[in-house]
């Protein structure tokens, strides 16, 4: 019986849903091994029901100490999985790695950083080179990895996320009266979930949004919902500067079970990034029968396909004419409901696991 060892230390975000969602997916598909999960003190419990065995590291993410503490608990492994860009140099075993996006070189914001230049721009080089396989979520992705990191495509593996069942249409009304009593929220509003981070384009879509509100095109307000502790000051003033503070939400936090709520009672989920390596709340807000509109960039139009409203990510008006868009006509947010509703079930978890399971027994 062959041994796979998975660092599963990261189950918060998007890395965080793949992670959590691959093991538990991975149950009943694992023929021929066993999974060995390595996590945090805290989330020990939670993982111990869905692998063979589990092993606590405590050391944070981006240390040296997880160079020297994640090889020491993966040893007797056959293969090591790594869900991000932050393996082990000095693992000596075989290694597969997940690139989920290349934004900390990519995004202009993010180049620029002193973090940037010291760790993110030489780790995706060494890690790239020195693991065994590559999987990424996206073709734009693996695209990326093969012009900037210049690895061969041969060694890179696209498989796709996957969306839980967990997200799913509600009813309307409902959704709105449990949203009401959650968040305080009684308008009508559209919707943005993810991290408050500069390649999220959020100032493009606080700026719409005042446009429309100028215009007096919409009713809606605005809920986000995301955090970023560095990042978020830059986005909390832009409300005021646009004039729309009284109708501009900002929710750090939601839970998992109160989220296809928070979906199914918006009347638009809006997702302007100029980057993204998949795009998962997409997906998320399709499954609960939410109209999208989402940037024209990167990953998203091989995400959301004929599912989405798109629009330029560089360009306000653009953005507020795809929201008017929508919004104006019932019969495109019904269309976009049934289509959204059928591009999800190309997406699952189970899927994902599977396409794991056959990279595994290849390198095995």
């Amino acid at each position: 019986m062959k041994r796979i060892v998975i660092d599963a230390r990261i189950l918060v975000t998007g890395i965080g849903t793949y992670t959590f969602n691959l093991i538990a997916s991975l149950q009943g598909k694992a023929d021929g091994f066993t999974i060995r999960a390595l996590t945090w003190a805290k989330d020990a419990e939670r993982m111990h029901p869905l692998c063979d065995e589990v092993r606590v590291v405590d050391a944070r993410i981006y240390t040296i100490r997880e160079q020297f503490e994640i090889p020491w608990a993966a040893r007797g492994a056959d293969l090591l999985h790594v869900p991000h860009y932050n393996a082990p140099l000095l693992y000596r075993g075989k290694l597969l790695v997940t690139i989920h996006d290349l934004i900390h070189i990519m995004d202009a914001t993010f180049r620029r950083t002193v973090a940037s230049c010291v760790y993110a721009r030489p780790m995706f080089n060494l890690v790239a080179r020195k693991a065994d396989h590559i999987v990424t979520v996206s073709e734009f992705t693996r695209n990326q990895i093969v012009e900037l990191l210049g690895i061969a495509p041969a060694k890179i593996t696209v498989i796709h996320l996957g969306v839980s069942p967990h997200f799913c249409p509600q009813d309307h009304q409902e959704a709105v009266a449990r949203v009401s009593a959650a968040l305080g929220l009684n308008r009508p509003y559209l919707l943005f979930i993810g991290n408050l981070m500069p390649h999220k384009n959020l100032k493009t879509l606080i700026r719409a949004f005042a446009l429309l509100r100028a215009r007096k095109a919409l009713e809606q307000e605005l809920l986000i919902v995301g955090d970023s502790r560095r990042w978020k000051n830059r986005f909390l003033s832009e409300p005021h500067k646009q004039g729309v503070a009284g109708v501009v939400r900002f929710v750090p936090h939601v839970s998992y079970e109160m989220l296809p709520w928070v979906y199914g009672a918006a009347d638009l989920f809006v997702l302007p990034s100029r980057i993204e390596g998949f795009g998962l709340p997409i997906l998320e807000a399709m499954a609960c029968g939410t109209p999208v509109v989402c940037s024209r960039a990167a990953s998203l139009p091989e995400v959301a396909g004929e599912a989405a409203e798109y629009f330029e990510p560089s360009s306000v008006e653009d953005l507020a004419a795809a929201i008017e868009r929508v919004l104006n006509s019932t019969e495109r947010q019904a269309e976009l409901r049934h289509k959204g509703l059928a591009r999800v079930k190309q997406f699952s978890w189970d899927e994902c696991a599977r396409r794991h399971g056959e990279v595994y027994r290849s390198l095995l």
